[in-house]
């Protein structure tokens, strides 16, 4: 109970978002409203542990321990939460070179993670070691421009998958980064690579409209911005380039926002995005309130382990 304490006092404290596409909740005689909360991590690389106190960044933070704490604390406030990942799970410690994920997916599990995409180093040991440690998951995984026709994962991983808190209909689709450079054409075989913005309005769009979702999260792992080259796929260029998307979570280029970012997209909505640096010494935590009439207030913050 004292590492709790601990725990929660670290938490960073929160930014709120008011106003986006809706309107607070301020007479005794309107219903109280729906809230939903999103917690996400993105490139833990496999940091189990916390970090050593000797760190040059972030000394002694992260770990999974500390982090079921937090996401406990979370779920006892509010049952709505759910827990996503942005990929890059693997690579980093020795527990990924000697157990080849087994420990990360195992522990997530027990974390009760609800869906996850697929990022460039979690094909590190190939895409039949990603098959053989899927066993481990109980979670899903979730890729939207990720073909994996005639590869032993076709059938597998899923474009996106709905979520239901309280009535609240959530579609979640994944996205990731252009493998051919990053990733040996051997470890990722015969999948094939669609551009992110285009499957992005693809799945928004069926999301929204023909799923009626209430609201819609795109898990990305193809990076923050990207300043000397302005014009590549990046979280900030898919916001402002679709419609229909609520939250980005983001993943890859370990960008550590000191709060979540709002972009305007392609129809002036606003679009919320965030990213949690990298090895799990941050958690992002995006809290969705809404009113009876489906109008939404947004507030963020980010978490230290």
């Amino acid at each position: 109970m004292q590492n709790r304490r601990v725990f929660i006092q670290q938490i960073a404290s929160a930014t709120a978002f008011a106003g986006l596409g809706g309107l607070s909740v301020t007479s005794c005689m309107t219903p109280k409203p729906k809230k939903i909360t999103v917690l996400h991590t993105n490139d833990v690389h496999s940091q189990i542990d916390p970090l050593p106190n000797n760190h040059y960044k972030y000394p002694g933070l992260g770990g999974f321990a500390r982090r079921a704490s937090i996401i406990e604390q979370v779920r006892q406030e509010n049952p709505n939460t759910i827990l996503l990942d942005a990929g890059d799970i693997f690579q980093g410690t020795p527990y990924f070179n000697y157990f080849g994920g087994e420990i990360e997916f195992k522990l997530m599990s027990k974390l009760n993670y609800d869906l996850a995409t697929i990022g460039n180093h979690d094909f590190d040991n190939g895409i039949d070691g990603l098959l053989s440690q899927l066993p481990n998951a109980t979670f899903d995984f979730v890729s939207a421009n990720y073909d994996f026709k005639n590869t032993v994962l076709e059938g597998l991983v899923k474009p996106y998958k709905i979520l239901i808190k309280e009535g609240v209909k959530i579609g979640v689709f994944g996205l990731g980064i252009k493998l051919d450079g990053l990733v040996s054409k051997n470890l990722y075989k015969e999948t094939q690579y669609s551009d992110p913005i285009e499957m992005a309005q693809e799945m928004s769009k069926v999301l929204k409209e023909e799923e009626q979702c209430d609201l819609v999260i795109c898990l990305s792992h193809i990076g923050y911005d990207y300043k000397n080259s302005p014009n590549n796929v990046s979280d900030l260029n898919l916001a402002k380039s679709t419609k229909n998307i609520d939250l980005i979570i983001g993943g890859h280029t370990h960008t550590l926002l000191p709060k979540p970012v709002i972009v305007d997209n392609l129809v002036g909505e606003k679009v919320v995005i965030n990213q949690c640096g990298k090895s799990g010494v941050y958690m992002g935590q995006i809290d969705f309130y809404f009113d009876a009439s489906g109008n939404k207030i947004i507030e963020g913050k980010s978490i230290a382990v």
